[in-house]
């Protein structure tokens, strides 16, 4: 397993690499590419014989909780169809380092965001979008709408977290 100094090293090489593509902008002047946040992917080990070797990915997992850093990359983003601003205000907490207010803010919107994902899928969104003043439109062949019951249990996802 490579070690702190050598992705140190690595990052360091990016940055120069990537200053240096960068260069040649309309303004004539080469920008730097803020890679601070890059770490090495997380990898499952295994053993000769093909198993998980847990002894080594728990060893790996303690290493990986020394790194100073918070969140996740990447999402499903359904619920922004209807809950645009409160996403992108999930996201200026967490860039203005508000962990707390973000974390309360999170926690409204993980219930909202299971059921027009997992939960509900498409017919749910779908209808948060009617909900909201959007037009979600129906739903296509194979999907079905919702049903009544369905219905009642999204809207009391949306409800109980005070966004209906």
């Amino acid at each position: 397993m490579l070690g702190p100094r050598v992705w140190s090293s690595v990052r360091q090489g990016l940055s120069r690499a990537l200053s240096s593509t960068v260069g040649g902008w309309a303004s004539g002047e080469g920008r730097k590419v803020d890679i601070s946040g890059i770490y090495p992917p997380v990898t499952t080990p295994f053993t000769a014989t093909a198993e998980v070797d847990y002894g080594k990915l728990e060893e790996n997992l303690h290493k990986l909780g020394t790194f100073p850093f918070r969140g996740a990359v990447g999402g499903v983003c359904a619920l922004a169809n209807v809950l645009g601003a409160q996403v992108c205000q999930l996201e200026r907490l967490c860039l203005t380092g508000q962990w707390e207010d973000a974390q309360k803010l999170q926690h409204r919107l993980i219930e909202p965001n299971t059921a027009v994902t997992q939960r509900f899928g498409i017919p749910g969104l779908k209808k948060t979008m009617d909900w909201f003043g959007y037009y979600g439109g129906p739903c296509r062949a194979p999907l079905r709408e919702l049903s009544a019951p369905q219905e009642e249990a999204l809207r009391l996802d949306f409800t109980s977290n005070g966004w209906l």
